[in-house]
């Protein structure tokens, strides 16, 4: 038969209670809970509260009750926040209330020589069977393993996502609030007396769902505003917390966000966050000391950002790159797959016929896996050519019909000879028209580049504008300064001055300089080619007295640039940088 505990904070004997007493031997507080919930045994404190497993006579199962102890009213406001967000959750990922789940009990203290009593709040919730990661963490001295981690993070941030939905932040993400609910206690309801082995359920536990706890500290926030409302208690966590909730300042979902990338980062080294600091900047050096998917690395350096500003906004934003992390590109492992494919293969040639047949079939895999990968990369990298093209090719009559229909190339013209007289002595050959073009052009390529959204960049629209008026205004720029001598030379030193910048621009998510140089030079060279095989290199000289019969040659001209921009932007992304990757550059 099990023992009953008091909950009375006051009590000198709270414990061992005999089974079936209705009030306590020692203080004469009621052991029966609303009529429904039996205190079995103390389980810890966290917080204000004390902590218990208890006996529910309804359902015939342990829940955790928490038990309110201080008396503050900031105390009192949490607890009654931590109630309505835990009663109005639905998510596999955190704990189930009952909407009768927060109570109030009254304890009479009958040893005192005048009876005094006293309003006791709690809050029963569902009981999850299973370890924190806080104890997974003592069992992996060398690190968790990627894939483990990875599945984590997932769990952890579609839980973000449904509270961050809700307008509520957690504030108090660590190892010790993250539980892995066991396998084997899932839909278990286990009889009075019986208990899981604690080996058992931890053996069990480490590939269990994730079940984010505590929610003591939880806040309010709203789209205008993620300061919190002014409170007497500051909360946070040491090494876990950001530094805007450490200093009191603007929170939001982004400190939710770091906390979870830090504990993460935990996880994944084995190693506590005080040794991973650096002691100078109080950065974590963690990446050369673990194996480790770069883009998973970067996605944590992300969220760890000290600046909130520089991390992800959003779950969906962490969603979208984890995607990608389960899916690589094309050529991202290619040869350590390839390699194991062929090991496997030979392998098998001296082993049993079935060996063999699973070698194939997992070589087969693996080629058809390389050709759906082809596929994708040819279409992501057609469509980003048609929609850049179009998009050079209309801004480019855009800025055709500024020129044609307005005054400004008159205004821009005299602008550009007061501005920079050293630079254009001869104004009479100077063109506004040419730089309406140029910057229309540049506007439109920028647009269809971000548009497509290809090549697993960041859809920056006002900044991809800005760098593309400035690319390709610079390379009107070197267009008028390079030796008139070589047109065809001014043209290669025009498109090498605008691909580049334009490229550095854009929301490319690593390698900016190796994506700018292929693009550039393989842009050029096309050219370069093309007029050896007579395109005409005076494509922009008869816009100092425009017709509108011309007007198609320089709208080709930039439609195209764009075009061959998009596909070395494409081989760029899927055949060089994967292979530099393979190489070691990160």
């Amino acid at each position: 038969m099990r023992a009953i505990h008091c909950i009375n904070p006051d009590c000198q004997r709270p414990y061992p209670q005999h089974w079936g007493n209705r009030f306590c031997h020692s203080c004469g507080a009621s052991l029966q809970l609303v009529d429904r919930y039996t205190p079995l045994e103390r389980l810890g404190t966290g917080g204000f509260a004390q902590i218990y497993t208890v006996w529910d006579q309804k359902t015939q199962t342990e829940k955790v009750l928490k038990v309110l102890v201080e008396n503050s009213p900031k105390a009192q406001e949490l607890f009654v926040q931590e109630a309505a967000v835990l009663s109005s959750l639905r998510h596999p990922g955190v704990p189930k209330v009952d909407a009768d789940g927060y109570f109030s009990v009254e304890i009479l203290d009958a040893t005192s020589v005048n009876v005094k009593s006293r309003q006791i709040s709690c809050l029963v919730m569902e009981k999850i069977n299973g370890q924190t990661l806080e104890e997974v963490f003592q069992q992996f001295t060398q690190g968790c393993p990627q894939e483990l981690v990875l599945n984590w993070l997932t769990q952890a941030v579609e839980i973000l996502q449904e509270l961050h939905k809700r307008k509520i932040i957690h504030r108090d993400i660590k190892p010790s609030n993250l539980m892995l609910r066991s396998p084997l206690s899932q839909g278990l309801v286990l009889p009075m007396g019986v208990h899981l082995k604690k080996k058992a359920a931890s053996s069990a536990s480490v590939g269990g769902d994730l079940v984010l706890i505590d929610f003591g500290g939880v806040k309010q926030f709203t789209n205008r505003s993620f300061r919190a409302q002014p409170t007497s208690t500051r909360l946070y966590s040491s090494g876990y917390s950001p530094p805007e909730q450490m200093a009191g300042g603007n929170v939001g979902p982004t400190s939710d966000f770091f906390a979870l990338g830090r504990t993460m980062i935990e996880m994944l080294t084995g190693k506590s966050l005080l040794d991973l600091e650096d002691p100078l900047t109080g950065k974590l050096l963690w990446r050369n000391g673990v194996n480790v998917n770069p883009k998973l690395a970067d996605l944590l350096d992300e969220m760890v950002q000290e600046d909130m500003r520089s991390r992800p906004v959003n779950a969906a934003i962490i969603q979208k790159s984890l995607g990608k992390i389960s899916q690589p590109p094309l050529l991202q492992g290619f040869f350590s797959q390839l390699g194991l494919s062929l090991r496997l293969w030979l392998e098998s040639l001296q082993k049993a016929p079935i060996y063999l047949i699973q070698a194939l079939g997992k070589t087969t895999l693996f080629i058809f896996k390389a050709i759906l990968a082809c596929l994708i990369a040819c279409l992501d990298t057609t469509w980003t050519m048609l929609l850049t093209g179009c998009g050079a090719a209309f801004g480019a009559i855009f800025g055709l019909i500024l020129a044609q229909q307005t005054t400004w190339d008159k205004q821009l013209t005299q602008f550009l000879s007061r501005q920079l007289p050293s630079i254009f002595l001869n104004t009479q050959t100077l063109s506004g028209s040419e730089m309406l073009l140029f910057v229309g052009a540049g506007l439109g390529t920028a647009w269809g580049l971000t548009v497509a959204g290809g090549f697993g960049q960041r859809r920056r629209f006002l900044v991809a504008s800005l760098m593309g008026i400035i690319a390709y205004g610079f390379g009107w720029l070197v267009l008028q300064l390079a030796t008139p001598q070589d047109a065809a030379d001014r043209l290669v030193a025009m498109i090498l001055a605008a691909v580049s910048l334009l490229t550095l621009g854009l929301g490319l998510r690593s390698h900016h300089i190796v994506h700018a140089v292929i693009a550039a030079f393989g842009t050029a060279i096309v050219f370069a080619g093309l007029t050896v095989l007579g395109f005409p290199i005076d494509v922009f000289d008869f816009l100092t007295s425009p017709s509108w019969n011309d007007l198609y040659l320089p709208i080709a001209f930039f439609g195209f640039m764009g075009v061959f921009l998009s596909f070395w932007l494409g081989v760029s992304y899927y055949l060089i940088v994967p292979g530099l990757r393979f190489l070691g550059w990160r």
